[in-house]
């Protein structure tokens, strides 16, 4: 954790965990409590933990982060010789980047994508298919990371379509992260 910093100006951000967004005004002082992917974790000097984009960093003192690192081969135009499943591949990295605002770890790692599926299409490109679910049903971040994973996918050359979908069941369980997420928490 750093030291608490006043914001440079107005900015937006998500409530954690209802998932509503809300305007934080300039001196308004917060901590980073986590940094990770492209968006920051930070507790108002209020008490209320909301999440900030990368695109607003220099509002806390850091600098702005580009909203998806872009992956080896992307170039923003079409990759005409990418198969389904070196797409496939690009999705879970792209994933990877998608984070839980309250748990350093992303998505992929926690558990949380039970569905990657990569289909050609007649017209060309690629349809993308994810299902992913959350720690907690009825979590308010739910439309957040949503959100999170249909950008970064949608960015990756050859995607025409994508539509990621939060769901319930089967129900998330800690036995369900990577040995690295276990490790990351302390659970293993």
């Amino acid at each position: 954790m750093k030291e608490p910093v006043k914001l440079t100006r107005d900015c937006e951000a998500v409530m954690i965990p209802d998932g509503h967004q809300i305007r934080l005004a300039r001196n308004t002082e917060v901590r980073v409590m986590q940094a990770l992917g492209d968006t920051f974790t930070v507790m108002t000097e209020y008490g209320t933990m909301v999440r900030i984009e990368g695109k607003d960093a220099d509002a806390i003192g850091e600098k702005p982060v580009d909203a998806v690192t872009p992956l080896p081969g992307s170039s923003g135009s079409p990759d005409v010789s990418i198969t389904p499943d070196a797409l496939k591949e690009r999705v879970w990295t792209a994933m990877r980047g998608v984070y839980d605002p309250e748990i350093p770890v992303n998505v992929v790692d926690l558990g949380l994508v039970y569905k990657n599926e990569v289909n050609a299409l007649p017209e060309g490109g690629f349809k993308v298919d994810v299902n992913m679910t959350l720690t907690a049903p009825g979590c308010g971040m739910g439309n957040v990371l949503k959100e999170d994973a249909e950008r970064r996918i949608r960015e990756l050359p050859g995607v025409k379509d994508v539509h990621v979908e939060i769901v319930v069941e089967p129900a998330w369980n800690q036995g369900m992260m990577s040995e690295a997420a276990k490790l990351e928490l302390g659970l293993a």
